[in-house]
């Protein structure tokens, strides 16, 4: 089992180090773009599903608390929290339109809209991703090797893997170095 241990933390490793290489610096860019909003008044809004909800969740936590220095809380809203919302929204239209309807009422022309799907097709992201574009908002897809998700946000941040896990990982990686370059951005004097 050490040998599986192991090799997971290789894969790992090695797929971080390749989203990181291929995406330097849209990661950059993404960060001054969320500064710039959230300095605005804006919001980030943030959907996805299963494990990639959870990201979404844990992404926004980071900025409406902190992450790793004390600041004032910073607009951002995940998508994938609200079960009566989620609910109502799947039984009366369709799973599809969860976050869409969502981004329809929540975001404004310059916020962020950030979908992450590892496959880069989930339909109900790719749906809201259109939606956020159409509403003039920058969107982001956090995804693995591409899909539909890629062609329709202004910025893909990509992991060139099939493997889920080792996608999840490198997302959350991903989020956590945007939290801490906007936090550099607009808190300068914090470090």
């Amino acid at each position: 089992m050490i040998d599986i241990i192991t090799q997971t933390l290789k894969e790992s490793v090695a797929a971080k180090e390749a989203a990181i290489r291929d995406n330097g610096q849209r990661i950059i860019e993404t960060a001054h773009l969320m500064a710039t909003c959230l300095m605005a008044g804006g919001k980030i809004l943030l959907f996805g599903n299963g494990g990639s909800a959870a990201d979404a969740q844990h992404i926004a936590a980071e900025f409406m608390n902190r992450f790793q220095t004390e600041r004032i809380p910073l607009a951002a809203i995940a998508l994938t929290t609200d079960t009566s919302i989620i609910t109502s929204i799947g039984n009366d239209y369709h799973f599809d339109e969860i976050f869409t309807k969502q981004v329809m009422g929540l975001g404004r022309k310059n916020d962020v809209a950030i979908g992450i799907t590892t496959s880069g097709n989930s339909p109900n992201v790719v749906k809201a991703l259109t939606v956020a574009s159409q509403r003039g908002m920058h969107t982001v897809a956090f995804t693995g090797r591409g899909g539909k998700a890629v062609e329709i946000a202004d910025t893909a941040l990509t992991v060139p893997l099939g493997n889920t896990a080792r996608i999840q990982e490198s997302h959350i990686l991903m989020g956590h170095m945007l939290c801490d370059l906007v936090d550099r951005i607009l808190f300068p004097e914090n470090f």
